[in-house]
């Protein structure tokens, strides 16, 4: 893999999880069959399953604790309706931060009254909300813990007593929280766990089945629990890849690893944002993200240069989302410090050209 890549997913994979799962799919576990060929219902397909989703309690440190884990499909934005629908009775709270948190709010209002806790829309998402106030009588509480479009991120989770539900798509497994503060979790895969094709969602038991409304089977996470989350056929190829990613987050030290690493190219990133005359960050300081720094260059007119150095120095997927404009450096899990080096080499580069 020659390119350095930053983009904000589907985005990077360890080399060693790609070849691995290129392996897999020529031939699995010597069984004279590739991988996508394999019945999702025979031995090695579903020891596959039970690894991945036990991998994801142990390494959230919620093994024993009444979760469960599953594999699902649908993205995230299948995740926006599923949880209004298994959880929301009455009215529910969410903290609004961004567009995937305004698209969440969008689908569940279906369902129920929605309370907006509080907003940072007034200022396009550049920060993130503080001391508002939960309405102890809400069935639960959205908040989406970090914001891949306008680089924020939650850095302290709200107290609260009512349930807690969190997207957590860009940036699970990223850093050491207290998951147990979590009823719910949700997150596509395919920033930090896998390829597109796949969601993890870890979910409290005993949060369900408390609606007063029938769920079709297919949006039940009940069901998915009792099926062992094969109630129908699941993405295989996504799923042994997470898998793969999980074994590899373990094998690395963990997330308090992880975390350390993620901290350290995140600080080299912000430092150079902040001290280059010639770049200004979007989001708020004490608020900005470990996973992806947005920025823009404060003189337009060097777009052009800085565009052609960071294409000649294979940086790819580099370019801010439109509702933002400039850029955005995702740095995942996966991500190399080499490739954060070159992204600032070429940042400072342009400083001594223009």
């Amino acid at each position: 893999m020659s390119k350095h890549n930053f983009s904000a997913g589907p985005s990077i994979l360890r080399n060693e999880v790609i070849k691995s799962a290129s392996d897999a799919i020529i031939e699995l576990n010597n069984s004279g069959l590739s991988l996508i060929e394999i019945s999702h219902r025979s031995k090695d397909f579903v020891e596959i399953m039970n690894k991945a989703r036990l991998l994801a309690l142990e390494l959230l440190n919620l093994e024993n604790k009444g979760y469960k884990a599953l594999f699902l499909q649908g993205g995230a934005s299948l995740q926006f309706l599923m949880t209004a629908y298994n959880l929301l009775d009455k009215k529910a709270g969410y903290l609004n931060t961004g567009s995937w948190s305004t698209k969440a709010i969008k689908e569940a209002k279906l369902f129920g009254k929605i309370i907006e806790v509080a907003s940072s829309k007034d200022k396009n998402f550049n920060y993130v909300p503080k001391d508002y106030i939960v309405d102890p009588q809400l069935d639960y509480l959205h908040i989406t813990t970090n914001n891949t479009i306008f680089g924020t991120q939650i850095k302290k989770l709200p107290e609260t007593n009512v349930p807690l539900v969190a997207d957590m798509s860009s940036d699970i497994l990223s850093r050491n929280i207290d998951f147990s503060k979590f009823d719910l979790i949700y997150a596509g895969a395919q920033k930090n766990i896998g390829p597109a094709g796949t969601t993890l969602v870890v979910v409290k038991e005993d949060i369900l089945g408390k609606v007063n409304r029938n769920i079709p089977s297919m949006l039940d996470y009940r069901i998915h629990i009792e099926k062992d989350s094969m109630f129908n056929t699941p993405p295989v190829f996504a799923i042994y890849t997470s898998m793969l990613t999980l074994e590899w987050i373990k094998n690395s030290g963990g997330i308090n690893s992880i975390e350390a690493n993620n901290s350290k190219k995140a600080d080299m990133i912000y430092n150079e944002i902040d001290s280059n005359e010639l770049f200004e960050g979007f989001a708020a300081v004490e608020d900005r993200s470990s996973m992806n720094a947005t920025f823009n260059l404060k003189n337009a007119s060097h777009k052009e240069i800085f565009d052609k150095m960071c294409k000649d120095a294979d940086i790819s997927g580099v370019n801010g989302h439109r509702s933002v404009g400039g850029y955005r450096a995702s740095i995942y899990n996966a991500l190399d410090i080499s490739s954060v080096n070159i992204l600032i080499d070429i940042m400072k580069e342009l400083k001594n050209k223009v």
